[in-house]
């Protein structure tokens, strides 16, 4: 239960579902989802596209304003960034002028995946007193990235960490992160929502038939180790199957393995499906590997287990919250041989696991109601304190 103002609730999210890339921040969008059932938001896109446009829309029963900016196209990378920035900070502002008049003024700001959408927030908290909060999601924090950032981009993300009203994670692992970077010393964890929790329970899969749900983009999914791992698990129990579902910049190297390992008629890759689809795969497999290098959270793992399936994940952060000995084997990333052995062992082992058990761990906390219900008593404490004047 919640106590206190409904506020409207302005999201900036930086990652969001595209025509290029439909799986772009499809997690934001559904925490954003489960926001709505319990508080008003609207949601401002600020994107580059052919002509300067501001629409202001419903999509997927959210209260949309996109505003659209020409980018810049020119050699320089310093002039190209600089004309960039203006031109998107001028849309940001025509967006935010069309996004009141439909909407009307927002009570607390919520930024989703830094830097630019904090600019905003950080000028209306300066302009109109309106308190931000920042959502983090990204790996870039764990994997070194944000390290090798300048010091001027360092400076800048720390400014605006410091002076938001609240920071969440998805995960202890990425606040961890975020406090060894220096960028804060407090937080809140929020999960990621898990879809399929309203689904059916399907009954237990076919022992041996094993599932990967991910962006071919090795360096980060590594499904090559799972592909290799995946043929020497073969040699001790010669009926495992494979199914990988995505698609990336690694969909040929990935499929010339296969072919070099001879698993044509072992290893199906079904390319890009809507989430739908994908969960109705999840329902017909034995069980779903995450082999990734880091995540922050791992949506994959959350809708493994509401399907009632087991995983095999790396100890690579997300996937620890949630696997345990009752529901899954962690091994460590990179570890292919644990991975191997780890398939063999779940393939003759699948009796050990309750589908209603493996369900009811992700329920009870990445459900759109409880992600909803966190978020709105994050915004009524901000108010409360700003209000308060602390």
């Amino acid at each position: 239960m919640t106590s206190g103002p409904f506020p409207h609730v302005l999201i900036l999210p930086k990652w969001w579902p595209n025509a290029v890339d439909p799986q772009l921040g499809d997690f934001i969008r559904k925490q954003v989802q489960a926001i709505q059932s319990v508080t008003k938001v609207s949601v401002l896109l600020v994107e580059p596209g052919q002509e300067r446009t501001v629409v202001v829309v419903q999509e997927d029963g959210l209260p949309i304003v996109r505003s659209t900016y020409i980018a810049h196209s020119g050699r320089s990378g310093a002039v190209r960034r600089t004309v960039n920035f203006l031109r998107y900070w001028r849309a940001t502002r025509r967006g935010y002028l069309a996004l009141v008049a439909a909407y009307g003024s927002p009570q607390v700001v919520h930024v989703h995946i830094m830097v630019r959408p904090a600019l905003l927030a950080f000028w209306l908290r300066m302009r109109n007193g309106i308190p931000y909060l920042i959502s983090e999601q990204s790996s870039e924090y764990l994997d070194g990235t944000f390290a090798r950032k300048s010091g001027y981009f360092k400076a800048l993300n720390r400014y605006l960490f410091k002076r938001a009203a609240e920071i969440t994670v998805v995960s202890r692992w990425l606040g961890e992160g975020l406090e060894k970077l220096g960028l804060t010393s407090r937080y809140s964890i929020v999960p990621n929502v898990v879809p399929g929790l309203d689904r059916p329970l399907p009954p237990p899969g076919p022992p041996g038939q094993y599932l990967v749900v991910a962006d071919l983009v090795d360096k980060t999914k590594n499904v090559s180790g799972v592909i290799r791992a995946f043929a020497h698990a073969r040699e001790q129990v010669s009926d495992l199957g494979l199914t990988v579902i995505g698609d990336g910049p690694d969909r040929e190297f990935l499929h010339d393995l296969v072919r070099t390992l001879d698993l044509q008629t072992h290893v199906r890759f079904l390319g890009r499906l809507p989430n739908a689809e994908v969960l109705d795969h999840m329902a017909h497999t034995g069980a779903v590997i995450i082999n990734s290098n880091v995540e922050t959270f791992s949506v994959v793992t959350g809708e493994a287990l509401a399907q009632g399936k087991p995983v095999i994940a790396t100890r690579c952060g997300g996937p620890e919250a949630f696997v345990t000995a009752r529901n899954g084997i962690l091994v460590d990333v990179g570890d292919e041989r644990a991975l191997c052995t780890a398939m063999v062992q779940m393939s003759a082992g699948m009796d050990n696991y309750g589908p209603e058990e493996m369900r009811s761990s992700v329920q009870e906390r990445s459900s759109p109601g409880q992600v909803g219900s966190a978020f709105l008593r994050i915004y009524q404490e901000t108010l409360a304190r700003t209000h308060g004047g602390t």
